[in-house]
């Protein structure tokens, strides 16, 4: 079996809502959903889900090849662009490409990926998380009604500008969770978006009222000293990760004791999570995958020792994506059906070329002026400069 070509194509989630972070939110309850479709010659297809606009800078590096030898092949395609760097998007093509390896190896064998991976239970523990920054209180309660009618005892919530806020939806969600947990799990996600003093003055604020299971991305993603200095000023502990587009990104945390939460994002494939799972638990220390659609990385999590939970972050599919998986008892339930387990229905989806898609002007992946330098709520922080 040789890896012959690919499809690109463009489908949507409807999230039924406005989905964001403290950083900002989307324009609409729909957003781009990329699936890149690897071909072979004996017909058998992988699916990897994410964008994949740089696939051509690595393509080269699987053409041609037995998708089987998928550890080699992610070595490989690293190795492609080794001068100009991996990061970013580059980084996501290759997670994409690596996904759809290991779905094509699962498939080659007839059994599910987790199976394939080595796992021995199909259930994957996980937390609600609702990219919920845009609900009013109602909806908010409503949404994490439905995750709590799953199961569901632990949820995370995105704030960081407005503590009276933040500390009623904390506190309205963890009354929600109690149907089924007398101390439901409670995390806090600042996307980055303060410094380390204003972050330990916002945390141990926060912690006056609320027991928080952790605090995510309080600073930048690099900033090594940074997280050790809210690890030591907090009782919660510190998560980060899903950023960091290579193990080496790692070390500097790992070597600050910077983190107490390994988190990766499953946009960047399963061998990345698999490496930073191992180096994790090199160091006694749990992993956590953040979410993207169908949920990939929950196959690679059945199969590590250290796994701790996994994000939720909708109980529908992307439109055109039949994934077999279900959400029972706090967790996502894997299935039978061979490697990922995702179909997809290409009469329900318009072929279109892979191509990042254009910067936005606004929005949770746009950095606001003001953020890293407010030490009291600035309603207009999030205003771009003139």
């Amino acid at each position: 079996m040789k890896v012959t070509g690919y499809r690109s194509l463009t489908t949507q989630h409807d999230w039924g809502r406005l989905i964001g972070d403290v950083n900002g939110v989307m324009a609409g309850p729909r957003t781009d959903v990329h699936v890149l479709i690897l071909e072979t010659d004996d017909g058998l297809e992988g699916v990897g889900i994410g964008a994949h606009g740089d696939i051509n800078r690595v393509f080269g590096a699987v053409e041609g090849e037995d998708p089987r030898a998928v550890s080699v092949l992610y070595d490989r395609m690293l190795a492609r662009v080794f001068k100009n760097g991996h990061n970013g998007a580059t980084f996501g093509a290759i997670g994409a490409i690596d996904m759809a390896l290991w779905d094509l190896k699962a498939k080659a064998i007839g059994e599910p990926l987790w199976r394939t991976l080595g796992g021995r239970d199909r259930f994957v523990p996980g937390y609600a998380s609702g990219l919920d920054i845009a609900l009013d209180d109602d909806d908010l309660v409503a949404l994490y009604e439905r995750f709590t009618d799953r199961g569901f005892c632990a949820a995370k919530l995105k704030g960081g500008r407005d503590l009276d806020h933040d500390l009623r939806r904390l506190e309205a969600v963890r009354d929600v969770l109690r149907r089924n947990t007398t101390r439901p799990a409670l995390m806090f996600d600042a996307n980055e978006s303060w410094h380390r003093s204003q972050a330990v003055r916002f945390v141990t604020a926060l912690e006056q009222r609320v027991d928080l299971t952790w605090i995510e991305e309080p600073v930048r993603r690099w900033d090594a000293a940074g997280l050790a200095s809210v690890r030591r000023g907090v009782r919660a502990a510190v998560a980060t990760g899903e950023n960091l587009t290579g193990l080496e990104q790692y070390r500097p945390l790992l070597d600050a004791d910077a983190v107490d939460i390994v988190q990766a994002g499953n946009v960047w494939g399963i061998t990345h999570f698999l490496r930073v799972a191992a180096v994790a638990h090199g160091r006694d220390l749990p992993v956590s995958p953040v979410a993207h659609h169908a949920n990939p990385l929950a196959h690679a999590a059945a199969a590590v020792p250290n796994h701790l939970t996994s994000e939720v972050q909708d109980l529908v599919a992307p439109i055109g994506l039949h994934v077999d998986q279900e959400f029972q008892d706090g967790g996502i339930v894997l299935g039978d059906e061979p490697g990922l387990g995702i179909r997809v229905d290409e009469e329900w989806i318009q072929q279109a070329q892979a191509a990042d898609p254009p910067a936005a002007t606004a929005g949770p992946h746009v950095r606001p002026a003001r953020a890293g330098l407010r030490l009291v709520p600035e309603p207009d922080a999030g205003r771009e400069e003139p």
